[in-house]
């Protein structure tokens, strides 16, 4: 198993970066990696929920994936598991408010866990570890960096109104 985390600071309550986070339809216009979003499931966001994007790699190219929401505890913790080719991917947003500048602020830390479940992958990884690792850091950065992005157009747009 192989875990890459990375963890930014956005100038928002938690309450409205999980709103972001959390919202299917908006997500193409927010995520520079994601593209339109097709929700596999009715209802409302939460345990259960599927949908499938097409996301655009760092190295260039497309990969279709498919997300299930396995936990969403609003505003602290959300929980996604992706199956991929021979390795499932469980990816962990979480979300804990924080002073800054005497500001309302959100810590956020997203996880990704890659778990080979054939021998083949296995091996791969122990040949490809650190260069994978460094791919999916760049793609967890910039999840979160387009998070932050929309985060500071959001209250802005609150704090005009």
């Amino acid at each position: 198993m192989s875990t890459v985390a990375v963890t930014g600071f956005i100038q928002a309550h938690a309450v409205d970066v999980w709103r972001l986070l959390t919202d299917l339809p908006g997500r193409a216009a927010r995520m520079t990696a994601a593209g339109p979003t097709e929700l596999l499931t009715p209802g409302p966001f939460g345990p259960g929920t599927a949908w499938r994007e097409e996301r655009v790699q760092p190295g260039g190219g497309t990969l279709t994936e498919e997300f299930l929401v396995v936990e969403a505890l609003a505003p602290h913790r959300l929980v996604l598991c992706s199956s991929g080719a021979d390795v499932d991917y469980r990816i962990t947003w979480s979300l804990r408010p924080v002073r800054r500048r005497r500001r309302g602020c959100t810590a956020v830390t997203v996880t990704q866990e890659a778990v080979p479940t054939a021998p083949y992958p296995r091996v791969v990884a122990l040949l490809l570890g650190g260069l994978a690792a460094r791919a999916v850091e760049v793609a967890l950065r910039r999840d979160l960096a387009d998070l932050t992005v929309a985060a500071a157009a959001a209250v802005g747009s609150v704090d005009a109104a």
